[in-house]
C-alpha cells in the first residue's frame, strides 16, 4: 500500500512497510507540520493579495497558526486558501492603505476586514467557505458584541479619563473624568417593590456635598413631586450702599445683603446676568423669588422703581400699596416673587418688611 496524505494538513501518512531509511525524515517532517499547525507564525506580503500555499508532506506559510499580513494596498485584496482544508488561523491585518482585506477558499466566501479595520479575527476554514468565529480581538474591534450579559465575576470595569458609555447610535450617554487623588464617588442603588432606587454621594470623607452642574445657564429640571429635607440658598454679602440703578443678577444669588447705609433711593433692575436676560433663563408659568436686604441709616431711603431686564414693571405690593419711604436705621427687606405669563411678560408680588 502506498503512502497518502491527510485531508486538512496534508500530513504524510504512511503505509506499513513503506519507506525503509526514511521513515525518521518523513515523521520529523509530518511533526513540524504539527508545529505549524498549532503554533506556527508567518507573515505574508499581500500587497496585490495572495495564495496560501498547502503542499502535500511539506512545511507550507498556509499551515501555519497565526498568519501577519503585511504590506501597502492600492486595492481592495483577496487571501485565498485552498478548498476542501478545514482549519483555524488567527489573523492579523498589519497592512497598511485603507482598503478591505477578504480571507477567503478559492470558490467560497470569506471573512472581511473594513478599510479602517487593522486588528486580529481568529477564522476557520470549513473547506467549503472562511467563517468568523467571533474570538475577535475586543482592543481592536470597532465594534465588539456580547452574546450574553457581561459579569464581571467581582472585578471593577475601568474607562479612561474622558471617555463614555455610547448607545446603540454611537452617542455618548453618560461620559466620565478622572481625579487623580479621588476617595468619594456616586453610588446607583436599585430597589424592591414600593421603594424608591437611590442615588448617593459615598465615601471617605464623613460628609460629601452632591454637586448637578448644568451647562452654561441650563438648569436642573426635576419632573414629579418632589420632597427636600433641607435646602440653603446663595447669600451674596457686600460693603455696598444703595442708590441709582442696581443690577440684581438672579444666577448669582438669591439674597442680596447691603451692609452699607443706603446713599439714596434707588431702582432695581432684575435680569440673569449682566450678559443673560430674566426672560432667557424662565419659561411662561415659572416663578422665581429673590430677597434684597438693605441697611438703612439715620436718613432713610427705599426702592422706589422696578425693572426687569431694564424694562419697567410695576409690582403688586403687599398690603395695596407701594412704600413711599424707607426705615431709618433699620434692615429693610424687599422681596420679589417675579411670575412669567408670557414672553417678556410678568407680575411681581412685593413685600417691604423692617427689621430692627
Amino acid at each position: 500500500m502506498a503512502n497518502s496524505t491527510s485531508a486538512s494538513l496534508k500530513l504524510t501518512v504512511q503505509a506499513t512497510g513503506e519507506n525503509s531509511g526514511t521513515w525518521g525524515q518523513i515523521t520529523n517532517t509530518n511533526l513540524l507540520i504539527l508545529e505549524q499547525a498549532i503554533g506556527g507564525f508567518q507573515s505574508v506580503a499581500i500587497t496585490t493579495g495572495a495564495t496560501l500555499t498547502f503542499s502535500n508532506g511539506a512545511l507550507s506559510n498556509g499551515k501555519n497558526q497565526v498568519l501577519k499580513l503585511v504590506g501597502t494596498i492600492g486595492g481592495a485584496v483577496n487571501v485565498v486558501v485552498p478548498d476542501s482544508v478545514e482549519k483555524t488561523y488567527v489573523i492579523d491585518n498589519a497592512t497598511t492603505g485603507a482598503y478591505t482585506v477578504t480571507v477567503k477558499t478559492s470558490s467560497g466566501t470569506g471573512v472581511t476586514w473594513a478599510a479602517a479595520d487593522k486588528g486580529t479575527k481568529m477564522v476557520y476554514s470549513d473547506g467549503t467557505n472562511v467563517v468568523d468565529t467571533a474570538f475577535t480581538d475586543l482592543s481592536s474591534d470597532f465594534s465588539p458584541q456580547l452574546s450574553a450579559d457581561l459579569d464581571t465575576n467581582a472585578q471593577n470595569i475601568i474607562i479612561d479619563n474622558t471617555k463614555a458609555i455610547l448607545d446603540e447610535n454611537s452617542k455618548e450617554q453618560i461620559k466620565f473624568s478622572t481625579t487623580g487623588s479621588a476617595i468619594n464617588e456616586f453610588t446607583v442603588a436599585n430597589a424592591a417593590t414600593g421603594n424608591a432606587p437611590n442615588l448617593s454621594a459615598t465615601g471617605d470623607d464623613a460628609n460629601i456635598d452632591l454637586n448637578i452642574t448644568p451647562k452654561g445657564i441650563g438648569r436642573a429640571t426635576f419632573n414629579g413631586q418632589g420632597k427636600i429635607q433641607s435646602v440653603a440658598e446663595k447669600v451674596t454679602t457686600e460693603a455696598t450702599a444703595a442708590t441709582g440703578t442696581i443690577a440684581y443678577d438672579v444666577l448669582t444669588q438669591a439674597v442680596w445683603n447691603f451692609t452699607s447705609d443706603a446713599a439714596a433711593n434707588w431702582t432695581l433692575n432684575v435680569r440673569g446676568n449682566g450678559s443673560t436676560s430674566l426672560d432667557s433663563i424662565m419659561d411662561s408659568g415659572e416663578s422665581v423669588t429673590i430677597a434684597h436686604i438693605v441697611k438703612n441709616g439715620s436718613t432713610p431711603y427705599y426702592n422706589s422703581a422696578f425693572q426687569i431686564d431694564g424694562s419697567s414693571v410695576t409690582p403688586e405690593w403687599q398690603g395695596g400699596a407701594a412704600p413711599s419711604a424707607g426705615n431709618a436705621s433699620s434692615l429693610d427687606v424687599y422681596t420679589y416673587t417675579i411670575i412669567k405669563t408670557g414672553s417678556a411678560t410678568f407680575t411681581v408680588l412685593a413685600s417691604q418688611t423692617q427689621f430692627a
